[in-house]
């Protein structure tokens, strides 16, 4: 699979449509507030990786059962998971 990362604009843009703090949008890609911020604006923005960007669709298309069933299955896997978000 190749994949083609969405442009600062384009992560910008969904931010806005979603009406979600840079802060929201940092949990749903699983990085820091100040990750985040490199990937949405300055002089040089950064590239969003993959499974950041398929964690922050997940959250956004599953529903919290589907993605509990995910969970389970990393618990099985042998992870450890404490406060998940909703």
């Amino acid at each position: 699979m190749e994949y083609t990362p969405p442009s600062a604009d384009d992560l910008q843009h969904l931010k806005i449509d979603l009406d979600y703090t840079g802060k929201q949008m940092a949990a749903l890609a699983c990085v820091g507030e100040q990750h985040w911020r490199k990937y949405t604006g300055g002089s040089d923005p950064k590239s969003m990786p993959y499974p950041n960007l398929f964690h922050l669709a997940a959250h956004l298309s599953l529903t919290p059962a589907e993605l509990e069933r995910i969970y389970r299955r990393m618990r099985t896997i042998g992870a450890e998971l404490s406060d998940m978000p909703e």
